[in-house]
Order: C-alpha cells, then structure tokens, then sequence
C-alpha cells in the first residue's frame, strides 16, 4: 500500500468566508454518495450521525477523530476525544447534491460529478463566520477527504492528526486569515 498525506490540492477561498476543495475518487458515483451520507461509512473518515433524507430535518455529527487512523497521532491541545454538532440538511439530491449547515460554522455542499470510471468531488464550506474558523476547517477537511481517498483506493494513510497539524500550518501560510 501506498501512503498518503496532504496529497489532493489544498483548499482555495474563491469568495469571501468560502473554501473550495476538489477531490478525484473512484466510482461508482452512488459508492461515494454513500461515503457522504450513510453513517457507517461516513464516520470512517469524517463524523457518524444518521443523516435524514429531506431538507429541513436537523441531525447531529459526531466526530471521532482519533478512530480514523491507526495510529492517530498525536492529538494536538484543546481538542476532545470526540465533538458533536447539530446540522441542518438544506439540500439532499441523490447522487448529486449534499449541503447542510455544519453546526454554527457555516454551510458545506458536497457535489458529485461522474468522470468516466471516477466522481469529481467538488466542496464548497460557505459562510464561515470568522478567519479563525477557516483556520481550522481548511486543514480539516483537507485531511478528513485525504482519509476518505484513502479508504476509498485502498490505500494506507499516516496518522490523522499528524497531517492535520502539518496542513493547518500550511494553510496559514496559504489563506487569506
């Protein structure tokens, strides 16, 4: 198995308060609308919680950031063993489209987009409410959709928290904060 940190494209702010960040994984496109939506899988590289399937409906995210990796890493100061957030699903258009409201911080909006045998992953984190969160969420999710192409292909990953701590300086150098 291969190895893999930091390897997609870093995040870019193409509007105020808005991250972009673009991921190629392998299809089918109804494989990765199930890594998005489904909790079983999604907590494999980002946070469990059941997910209902209609705009408007409230579900909470669970993050469990030390069970994505084995070993991982060491986790950096000020972080919990595990953190919740209550969403708000705006929009659920299987297999295409996924966004809600990512607790207090802002939307996020998934969309798939089929490339021959693969999907363009295409997120949009809108309406952050201060630098200091896209401080934060750059490098996450960034390392979150690192695990996830990661567990997608097959391949090994370094610890989970390492990588986030080398991205979160890298994306201060990066970002506009």
């Amino acid at each position: 198995m291969t190895d893999i940190m930091t390897s997609g494209s870093y995040g870019e702010v193409i509007e105020p308060a808005t991250l972009k960040i673009e991921r190629v994984l392998p299809g089918p496109i109804e494989r990765v609308w199930d890594y998005l939506t489904k909790s079983d899988l999604r907590r494999q590289w980002l946070a469990s919680g059941d997910m209902a399937k209609k705009a408007g409906s409230e579900f909470e995210l669970t993050w469990r950031n030390d069970e994505l990796t084995n070993p991982p890493g060491q986790r950096p100061e000020g972080f919990g063993e595990q953190h919740t957030a209550v969403c708000q699903l705006l929009e659920y258009d299987p297999p295409h489209i996924l966004s809600y409201t990512f607790g207090k911080h802002g939307e996020v909006t998934f969309t798939l987009t089929p490339k021959g045998n693969e999907v363009l992953l295409t997120l949009v984190h809108r309406r952050m409410p201060d630098p200091g969160i896209m401080a934060m969420v750059g490098p996450g999710w960034h390392a979150h959709l690192d695990v996830l192409v990661a567990k997608m292909r097959g391949l090994k990953t370094v610890p989970f928290w390492d990588s986030w701590v080398k991205l979160k300086a890298e994306y201060a150098k990066r970002l506009p904060i």
